[in-house]
């Protein structure tokens, strides 16, 4: 049990319950549904065409598109390929698993039809010769790629405020932010411009946003989804996540893209379940599902520089498992605050390398110059934005001679420290929980120019990046801000390749949640809720 008297349990859950009903109070709401689930239903039985559903997805993100600005580049032939699907069904032809999904895709994640700049200028107008295996695996199972979602360049950044090209808004509060890199891909599917995205997770870049945005985020662990194709930042940290907007579309999606890769040798060759077979309806659950689960609640998640708020929704999170039938304790991960600093020298040191390569020759726009030097230089300098340049400059520093041990050496030893740690309590527990993030959504260029702050954001998510873990984050309750209750997340984390039991207890927490809808007011009426 927590290390908390009866009572004080029991208020906390209590307070936590009456702050998702103080959202809606004249209704309560049901559990999430599936998207994908609908969707082929209605298909199949020819109550909705694909192309009428497509027309509906993309009137939706033309009229939310300007305030928003989630996308970076939506694809001119939707509704081609929504034909296609039609198609296929008047002519009883099989269809695959994501048949008429409209997918929004990163934009540091290839695709060969549509441009993949990462969000940087340096790779404006860009386009690659294929397909990143992903995003060929979804199409594979009549996916509909529908544009590219924006992000801060390169995956370097926490607001998409780093992004070349514009910034994304908060579908909850205009005036905040999404979070980030993945910003755009979660700001997109909570507000219902597409049914699912591809994000991708290099330090909390598909955890944060998800929390801050009020959807289902899941990164995955790592070589569980080819990176082919995947804009490199941190190579030994980057993962291909998923967002949506319930469990059972994360984890549909999921299992869609899941499996090894020739292309990929970091990739495994771990058998792919199918993660979403044994979800068990809201009405058919016991009335303690999860009896028997040992979660650990991570202490120094709930500590100080943490909002007082935040942490009440996430003790409200772990008490809703105890009903559940969950023992719940904390735990202590004593390497947890050194991850922070680890992290970011790992990351820029890796950056350092894997950004040599858009230099206006290989890669990159280019630059007239008279000589090599002054093209490389020019090239680069109006290019690469202000943060990218400095954390190559970080990287650079630390892997320089002379400095390598004292922190490339040193950052690689305490990820040992972080995995060790994790292991340790994992073999105690089934699952750990935290906050995704210190707090809910800030204002639009509150920190855009205190870097330490936004990286200290960082700290509930990197560590699962340096592990290689696995990491479900969904929404469990709301802060109140000055105009609007803001989401917060909840993230649950498992052992390495342990989706499926981390997708299990995510789907009966999500159903069981009463009295939250976290669709934002944005598009809210639209939908009927």
């Amino acid at each position: 049990m927590l290390s908390s008297v009866q009572t004080p349990r029991l208020l906390r859950f209590q307070s936590f319950t009456l702050k998702c009903l103080h959202t809606h109070p004249t209704t309560t709401p049901p559990p999430p549904h599936s998207q994908i689930l609908t969707i082929r239903k209605s298909l199949l039985s020819r109550e909705i065409s694909a192309v009428d559903l497509a027309g509906t997805f993309l009137n939706r993100l033309r009229n939310t598109e300007p305030q928003l600005k989630s996308f970076l580049y939506v694809s001119d032939v939707v509704l081609k390929e929504a034909e296609e699907i039609d198609r296929k069904i008047a002519e009883n032809e099989e269809l695959g698993p994501l048949a008429g999904v409209l997918v929004g895709v990163k934009d540091n994640i290839c695709t060969s039809d549509m441009p993949s700049t990462a969000g940087s200028k340096i790779l404006e107008n860009y386009r690659p010769p294929f397909d990143a295996t992903a995003v060929g695996k979804m199409k594979k199972c009549g996916a509909i790629v529908i544009g590219k979602t924006n992000m801060d360049e390169f995956g370097m950044g926490s607001t998409t405020e780093g992004s070349g090209y514009q910034v994304t808004a908060n579908p909850w509060d205009l005036s905040r932010v999404p979070g980030g890199s993945s910003g755009g891909s979660a700001a997109a599917v909570s507000a219902r411009q597409c049914m699912v995205s591809l994000g991708s997770d290099t330090g909390g870049s598909v955890r944060q946003p998800a929390s801050f945005c009020g959807v289902v985020g899941l990164k995955p662990t790592y070589g569980r989804v080819s990176r082919y194709g995947l804009v490199a930042y941190a190579s030994s940290l980057d993962v291909i996540g998923c967002f949506g907007s319930s469990v059972t579309d994360a984890a549909i999606l999921l299992h869609a893209i899941s499996g090894h890769d020739k292309f990929d040798a970091t990739s495994s060759k771990k058998e792919v379940p199918d993660f979403a077979s044994q979800f068990i309806a809201r009405n058919h659950l016991d009335s303690k599902p999860l009896k028997g689960l040992r979660v650990g609640l991570i202490r120094e998640t709930i500590e100080g520089g943490v909002d007082p708020d935040v942490i009440s929704s996430i003790r409200g999170a772990a008490s809703h498992l105890e009903e559940l039938g969950c023992t719940v304790t904390e735990v202590s991960l004593p390497s947890f605050s050194l991850g922070l600093p680890a992290y970011y020298i790992l990351a820029s040191s890796e950056s350092s390398s894997n950004l040599s390569r858009y230099d206006g020759i290989r890669y990159g726009k280019q630059v007239f110059a008279d000589e090599l030097n002054s093209l490389y230089g020019e090239s680069r300098a109006g290019g690469l934005g202000s943060e990218v340049k400095m954390r190559i400059l970080m990287g650079t520093y630390a892997l320089s001679a002379g400095y390598y041990d004292a922190y490339y050496k040193r950052a690689q030893q305490v990820r040992t420290l972080v995995r060790e740690s994790f292991r340790a309590a994992l073999d105690e527990n089934d699952i750990l929980i935290s906050p995704a993030a210190p707090s809910a959504a800030y204002k639009i260029g509150e920190k855009k120019n205190d870097p330490l702050s936004m990286y200290a954001g960082d700290i509930m998510t990197v560590n699962v990046n340096l592990a290689g873990l696995p990491a479900l984050v969904l929404p469990c309750g709301f802060v109140d801000s000055s105009s609007v209750a803001l989401p917060v997340g909840v993230q649950m984390i498992s052992a390495a390749f342990e989706e499926e039991k981390l997708l299990k207890v995510g789907h009966i927490f999500e159903q069981t949640l009463q009295g939250c809808s976290f669709i934002p007011p944005l598009v809210a009426d639209e939908l009927g809720c």
